[in-house]
């Protein structure tokens, strides 16, 4: 640096001193370290023209001042007279000058006074060498007579050293001076303009004058940058050397400029002489042209100064901004080497499973891919300042360590991940081990537990037997850990508590293994020895079938001899079913294997979900820290577009939260469980509340799919995942919690498979019905957002509890015929949403877009309240419709399912619905019932029309609105409600039902009645009776006189079932109504009464006897096949 320093200085002194001679030789030039007069100071002196050089010579050489005929002479002042005397004198040669002027004073036409006051006052005040002065006296007779007389008596009066002549004639001038040196005022042929001369000579010193600041302006620039401190970083530099760059330019614009105007004077000076060959310059002339021409010699060397200068200090620059780039590069790859030294010191864990061992293997290469561009950006950086140092850059002692720390650091990184590829690889060889030490004793236990014992009591069995266990231990030699303290020694810089711990476990497991395999191979040996000794003929034992089990002596035999070795299966340690007392050794030995294979599995079911959701975890984490924390960065914001900014929350949703509770809270918890997976259900259950996070992520999916359509070519996006390396943009890691949620699901199934038996099989049962109710619940969310056009709030129609998209029919009471009949032949494609107070009907509508933006929308168009809704379960002629009906059918939706599973399942909702406003009602009917006493309402009057009623009911409910249970869907003060009117409510079988006589448009000529069904139905009701209608078969003998009489023929209907055995009855012959006991009703209705309906959802009986469809799994099924999709 000091070394560059001095060069600086030294091309700066160089400099200066060339230009401080260009100024000095430019002064000399010009004459202006004699006489600094410039001809613009004194031009309008010099326009007068009372004297001028024309260029003429004497004889030998001495320049000519002519003085011409100026009548004003003697009024010219004395300082202007001195200024134009000084300039002329000044512009020849100092050779020329020092030789003398000769001065031609022309005063043809003055007086003689007039000649001496010129003569007196140019011999006093010429300021340079006088070598003759000629003067062309007056012409007039008189004035030369006087003059010659004057001048010889007073010659001594002038004062001049030299001579001085008076001439009469231009002849005699002649004489003096060549023809060719004088003017044509004066009889010569020397072309001369003073306006001309003036210009050249006003352009010339202007030209000088250019010169001389030129190269002080160079001298005092070159001075500016020698001395400009250089920045710390790259911007300045760069600002640095882009300003004086430009100053630069600046400064060659005005050399050129100077150029063009010296040649354009040289150009100017020679254009006379270029009229002809005739044209002869003069002396004056031809020294312009050399004073021109040794001005633009001096510009030159000015600029060649000043650009070997500027060379020196552009690579000053240059080379400054080199070593700055060197330098940020040097920090932000220092950072990055850093970092990946941080981060491998975080490199611990060796791993507790074969697959979480090749996990970190995966995530080690992956590290190492990503280390590997950060080593080869440092190994360039270093090669760069290598290069730098090559072309002798300013700052070596600077670059040299820097790069000899790359290099280190590089070598550090690189055997660091080496020695943690070493562990783990160590790691692998152990947990491969392992696992085949495991997987050696699964296949001992199963080979054991699938040895048939009957099979074993000969002696071909047991050889067979004998020859499977030999091969199965020989190949132990391979999968067996064969010395626990060669273990420790190989594996110890890799052996943590944890995994000590399970080597000892596996060690125990495969010593219990072996311990098995040799009583079982001990046993074998005895019975095949048994078989070969010779036969002695004894005495058969009678008792020994009717004491054993088995078939044969032999193979009771055989079982005593396993005694043992069934204590030792039931002392190993994996858990075996307990098999019934009836069974035989065979059969707990099959279901021991069984056992132990589903062990395996369910151990394989545990890490996948294990290895998942570490993998889930830390994409999440990935996610959050190289996306979301990012936009949060300063140095990213210039990248974010304006639609992005501040919609964190939109994009990424509570994403944060999701990954606080699986990395905190739920990984940890599911380690708990590795050693007894079939308990992990119990872990999903404790968390269970925790998952409803998952419905917040799934409803702000839409708008977060929204934003990311309108910014994903946001450069943002792109820098973060060049900066993570992923191959996959953010919407794909977007997706990663629906996709998860839905995972759990599959991989409890999977684990209930296999754990039927096992204790955790209750809670694995129960985990996966809620899983699937979080998917119902989110998937049925996503579509309640989408609702539009509801002007109350959702949330007062209670849960939602199933929605779908149906074909909906409408039949009206009260609407036109035309409209009536239009509406039964042409559907509506209908979404519904059943809640638990109302069943909204929306149309639904598609939107234009991709993803997310083409999820549907919901148009409201109709609620019907369920405190007035009826169901009639099937409709004939199509398995697939049901009726839904509003307000005494006043209203019919004829709903048509896509599948009859679909339909069952809605019908068996909406049943539970209604029924738990009939057990409401009941509740509040009995208590009532406790107050009052068993009162009968009064009585209908016989003449009530149906219409009329209906007009009536409908008063009643404008009247009354405080009690929702009542059964008409409006509340009456009366102790018992009355019921509504006939042809409203659900069927009370599942066959089709009759249509009420009063309903318009729905005729039982357009519904029919499947008949048997019906009477089936009333069959059935003989015994256990449901509100409805019956025909009366007897006579009612037993009421008072008070009471309500049935004749053999009435047509009854039972609407409600009272206290104490009483159902109010109203004879819809009649017209009557009250309360007749249940015995007297169950033998006097017959058993041909048509099946009838319940006006509102409060007979349990008739809700009863509904078939029954919905299914939680299909539901949820559902549920999560919308989510899916």
């Amino acid at each position: 640096m000091r070394f560059w320093l001095r060069n600086e200085e030294m091309a700066l002194e160089e400099m200066v001193q060339r230009l401080n001679a260009v100024s000095k030789r430019t002064d000399e030039i010009m004459h202006h370290d004699i006489s600094p007069l410039c001809a613009a100071d004194i031009q309008d002196q010099l326009q007068k023209r009372f004297a001028y050089l024309s260029g003429g010579r004497g004889q030998d050489g001495s320049p000519v001042i002519t003085f011409p005929d100026y009548p004003a002479f003697g009024d010219v002042p004395d300082k202007e007279f001195q200024n134009v005397m000084t300039y002329l004198t000044s512009i020849p040669s100092l050779q020329d000058a020092g030789i003398g002027f000769i001065l031609v004073i022309d005063r043809r036409q003055d007086k003689w006074t007039s000649v001496k006051a010129s003569i007196l006052r140019i011999a006093a005040s010429f300021p340079a060498n006088l070598q003759l002065v000629l003067v062309l006296r007056p012409t007039g007779f008189f004035q030369r007579t006087l003059s010659d007389l004057a001048f010889r008596f007073n010659r001594d009066d002038f004062k001049m050293k030299v001579p001085v002549i008076m001439l009469s004639s231009v002849p005699e001038l002649h004489s003096y001076i060549d023809k060719s040196q004088l003017t044509e005022d004066l009889g010569g042929t020397l072309d001369y303009c003073h306006s001309r001369w003036l210009c050249h000579r006003t352009a010339i010193e202007s030209f000088a004058l250019l010169v001389k600041q030129t190269a002080q302006m160079l001298q005092a620039f070159g001075t500016e940058l020698a001395e400009t401190e250089l920045p710390n970083d790259v911007q300045s530099t760069s600002s640095v050397l882009r300003a004086h760059t430009e100053k630069k330019d600046r400064v060659k614009e005005d050399m050129r400029l100077a150029l063009d105007e010296g040649r354009n004077v040289l150009e100017s000076i020679r254009e006379p002489l270029a009229q002809g060959p005739e044209q002869n310059p003069n002396q004056d002339q031809l020294d312009s042209q050399s004073t021109v021409q040794r001005l633009l010699a001096q510009l030159n060397e000015t600029e060649a100064a000043f650009d070997e200068f500027w060379a020196k200090h552009q690579q000053k620059l240059e080379q400054c901004l080199q070593l700055r780039h060197f330098e940020q590069d040097f920090r932000e790859v220092k950072a990055a080497l850093d970092v990946l030294a941080q981060k491998i010191t975080t490199f611990t864990d060796v791993g507790n499973s074969l697959a979480h061992v090749e996990h970190l293997l995966k995530d080690l290469a992956s590290f190492e891919e990503k280390s590997s561009a950060v080593r080869h950006r440092a190994r360039a950086l270093a090669l760069a300042g290598e290069r730098l140092m090559e072309l002798t850059h300013y700052a070596v002692d600077s670059i040299r360590p820097k790069c000899h720390e790359l290099r280190q650091l590089c070598d550090q990184c690189a055997a660091a991940v080496g020695r943690r590829r070493g562990l783990l690889g160590r790691a692998l060889d152990l947990h491969s081990l392992l696992e085949a030490s495991m997987k050696w004793c699964d296949e001992g236990i199963y080979l054991l537990a699938s040895q048939p014992v009957d099979k074993c009591q000969s002696q071909d069995g047991a050889e067979a037997a004998l020859q499977e266990i030999e091969k199965f231990l020989e190949t132990g030699a391979e999968n067996k850990i064969q010395e626990l303290s060669k273990i420790y020694q190989d594996y110890e810089p890799i052996l943590t508590r944890d995994l000590l711990e399970h080597v000892q476990k596996v060690f125990r497991k495969q010593e219990s293994v072996e311990e098995m395999f040799h009583r079982r191979e001990a046993s074998l040996k005895k019975l095949a020895a048994k078989q070969m000794r010779p036969v002695q003929p004894v005495a058969p034992r009678p008792e020994a079938p009717t004491k054993s089990p088995c078939p044969s002596p032999g193979i009771r035999r055989g079982s005593e001899n396993h005694s043992s070795e069934g204590s030792v299966l039931r002392r190993g340690p994996y858990r075996r079913a307990r098999s019934e007392a009836s069974e035989g050794r065979q059969g707990r030995g099959r279901s021991t294997g069984d056992e132990e294979s589903l062990a395996v599995l369910r151990r394989h079911v545990m890490n996948e979900l294990l290895d998942t959701e570490r993998v889930y975890v830390e994409e999440l984490l990935c996610i959050l820290e190289g996306y979301a924390a990012e936009m949060d960065n300063p140095l990213m914001t210039h990248l974010i577009s304006t639609g992005l900014q501040n919609k964190k929350d939109v994009l990424f949703g509570n994403m944060e939260e999701i990954y606080h509770f699986h990395n905190r809270i739920f990984l940890r918890e599911l380690e708990n469980y590795i050693d007894c997976p079939e308990l992990v259900g119990r872990c999903f259950l404790e968390r269970m509340e925790q998952f409803q996070v998952y419905e917040k992520y799934c409803q702000n999916k839409p708008r977060s799919e929204s934003l990311w359509r309108q910014c994903s070519d946001c450069p943002f996006f792109q820098e973060c995942q060049k900066k993570l390396d992923h191959k996959l943009s953010l919407d794909s890691y977007l997706l990663k919690p629906v996709q998860r949620i839905t995972k759990y699901q599959l991989l409890l199934k999977e684990m209930l498979k296999y754990s039927r038996s096992c204790e955790g099989a209750e809670d694995l049962q129960e985990a996966l019905s809620s899983i699937l109710g979080i998917l119902k619940a989110v998937n049925d969310s996503m579509h309640l957002i989408a609702i539009t056009g509801y002007e109350g709030n959702l949330s007062d129609l209670g849960k939602l509890l199933m929605q779908g998209s149906f074909s909906v029919w409408t039949d009206h009471k009260k609407g036109h015929a035309k409209v009536k009949d239009l509406a039964r032949f042409k559907p509506m494609q209908r979404h519904l949403f059943l809640h638990e107070k109302a069943v909204l009907f929306c149309k639904k509508r598609e939107e234009n877009g991709e993803g997310y933006e083409k999820a549907p929308s919901y148009s409201f168009k109709q609620s019907l309240n369920m405190t007035a809704v009826g169901i009639t379960e099937n409709v004939k002629g199509d398995a697939r419709k049901f009726e839904i009906w509003y307000n005494a059918r006043e209203e019919v939706y004829i709903v048509q399912a896509p599948t009859p599973e679909i339909k069952a399942a809605w019908v068996s909702e909406i049943r539970k619905v209604l029924t738990g406003q009939l057990q409401a009602c009941r509740e509040a009917s009995q208590h009532r019932a406790l107050e009052q006493s068993h009162s009968l309402p009064l009585p209908a009057p016989t003449g009530t029309s149906p219409s009329k009623g209906n007009t009536k009911n409908v008063r009643k409910l404008e009247e009354r609105k405080t009690d929702p249970l009542n059964l008409e869907g409006y509340v009456g003060p009366a102790p018992l409600p009355r019921p509504p009117e006939k042809g409203r409510g659900w069927t009370k079988t599942s066959h089709p039902s009759e249509a009420p006589e009063d309903n318009d448009g729905w005729s039982s000529a357009e519904e029919p009645v499947n008949s048997s069904d019906a009477e089936e139905e009333g069959r059935v009701g003989l015994r256990k009776l449901v509100p409805g209608r019956y025909t009366v078969t007897g006579l009612d003998e037993k009421g008072g006189p008070d009471a309500l009489v049935l004749r053999s023929g009435d047509e009854v209907e039972l609407v409600q079932e009272g206290d104490e055995g009483l159902w109010f009855v109203r004879n819809l012959s009649s017209g009557g109504e009250g309360w007749l006991p249940a015995r007297n009703l169950s033998s006097l209705l017959g058993q041909r009464g048509a099946p009838g309906c319940l006006s509102s959802p409060e007979s349990s009986a008739g809700s009863a006897l509904l078939s029954a469809s919905s299914s939680c799994s299909e539901s949820c099924a559902a549920a999560l096949a919308d989510l899916q999709g």
